[in-house]
């Protein structure tokens, strides 16, 4: 199946243009022909059907053939809030194994810890697209601005997911799949390489948030992460 991505389709459309960028992949890279058949999707759980009428390598004519709407949607909404490492590698692996994976929001958090301060979103945004195209994925998820963790709890103060902090001070924790339960929606936190502070971890607590523990190794911030959204995919089977 090849797959593009394109945010401005509409299920009503009859025929679409591809962008530049997505049109020289599609003719000059992967030598696509006119009659070919190729799908969309629009990052909001659209699967699009469509065979290349004009396969012109700066806006490549097709006409829909066949949509369909709400394409594998999750059944759960997984927001992890997560603080950027300082080598921006190990961040950018995490959102395409989570993407993959399946995960609906991500928020870079700055902390007390934080090596790094700043996330280029453009980039970012980049390794998620070509990691939900390369999964067969209709749902883009969001990539939220960095923000400070005193914020962010703030924030999400009223939300009324589930919420949990995973951390590593020694004190009493349950494991995540006995916090969770299937099909709701989850509030997850990751500190930095040097952990949370116990001025986070207080805030955190007294705002609800529960002590969980992801297993007795401990973990660098990327993959507890990953490993995080692997167990609540697990949960949602």
């Amino acid at each position: 199946m090849q797959l593009f991505f394109t945010e401005e389709i509409r299920p009503d459309f009859k025929n679409f243009i591809l962008s530049e960028e997505e049109s020289k992949h599609a003719i000059r890279v992967l030598r696509l022909q006119a009659g070919d058949m190729v799908h969309l999707i629009d990052g909001r759980g659209g699967l699009y059907e469509a065979e290349i009428l004009d396969p012109h390598p700066k806006r490549t004519v097709l006409t829909i053939l066949k949509v369909e709407e709400n394409y594998h949607e999750s059944s759960y909404h997984l927001h992890i809030a997560v603080a950027p490492t300082k080598n921006i590698d190990r961040f950018e692996w995490f959102l395409e194994k989570a993407t993959e994976i399946g995960i609906q929001e991500i928020t870079p958090i700055i902390c007390e810890h934080s090596e790094r301060k700043e996330v280029k979103l453009d980039r970012l945004n980049k390794v998620i697209i070509a990691a939900m195209k390369q999964s067969l994925k209709a749902y883009i998820p969001k990539l939220n601005p960095a923000i400070t963790f005193s914020q962010f709890c703030k924030n999400q103060e009223s939300n009324l997911a589930t919420k949990v902090i995973a951390h590593c001070v020694d004190g009493e924790k349950q494991f995540l799949n006995q916090v969770l339960q299937p099909k709701e929606q989850y509030i997850l936190l990751i500190g930095p390489e040097g952990d949370f502070s116990t001025t986070e971890i207080d805030q955190a607590l007294t705002l609800g948030y529960q002590p969980i523990s992801l297993g007795h190794a401990r973990l660098r911030t990327e993959t507890a992460a990953m490993t995080s959204c692997v167990e609540v995919s697990l949960l949602n089977r």
